[in-house]
């Protein structure tokens, strides 16, 4: 028990350095965000016919050199490419339609092409669709809990549930934020696993609790 004891005083520690430190970097570099939802600017082409993706990439390798691109088709019948990147600047614009036209023989203006703007998104725009669901959940979650381990005392029960889950995201939040992870489209298939995770092992640390309150009864 004492070896046992030790070794959560040690994880303790870690966890708590590591939200820390992670805190510190939150505030003051902020989150690591994925081009999608970075402040960036955008170039979209109408070639009018069928394209590979592969095609553009290759225009934007030579063109954009040492940046993170990202490319999509858009409209209905896939005949626009959207080019978004970091910073693209007119002279980038102007090499990108002219290598387009050389490859697809078109006759797109660099002039009537323009550079649009896109705004940074921010994280509580992206987690806003998911708030409700987690609380409705974390609520159902929490009866139960309560229910279920009532001999272990209500108010016990439900603040260590409670804390391992803001414990573990915090953590998942700090990691995030020290090793520059981008905020992405896995970002929260990533905070739903790491919930379940929390709550799987609450459970068993309950369990055992509650077979040895039996024993004790007994």
């Amino acid at each position: 028990m004492k070896e046992l004891s030790k070794k959560t005083k040690i994880v303790s520690v870690l966890i708590a350095i590591i939200i820390l430190v992670g805190m510190i970097i939150l505030f003051t570099k902020g989150l690591n965000f994925d081009l999608k939802y970075q402040e960036a600017q955008k170039v979209q082409l109408y070639l009018q016919k069928e394209f590979e993706i592969e095609d553009i990439k290759q225009i934007t390798n030579e063109v954009l050199p040492n940046q993170n691109v990202m490319i999509q088709k858009v409209e209905v019948f896939e005949d626009t490419i959207s080019i978004i990147a970091k910073e693209i600047t007119n002279e980038q614009k102007t090499s990108m339609v002219n290598k387009v036209n050389e490859k697809y023989g078109l006759d797109l203006s660099a002039d009537e092409t323009v550079i649009t703007n896109v705004p940074h998104t921010r994280g509580r725009d992206i987690i806003k669709p998911y708030i409700l669901p987690f609380i409705i959940a974390t609520v159902i979650i929490l009866a139960y809990m309560a229910i279920r381990y009532y001999k272990l005392g209500l108010v016990k029960t439900l603040f260590k549930t409670i804390a391992i889950l803001i414990v573990a995201q915090a953590t998942l939040l700090s990691v995030m934020a020290i090793v520059r992870i981008p905020i992405g489209r896995l970002t929260i298939p990533l905070v739903i696993a790491v919930y379940l995770l929390s709550l799987i092992g609450m459970t068993s640390y309950l369990e055992k609790e509650l077979i040895e309150k039996k024993k004790e009864e007994e």
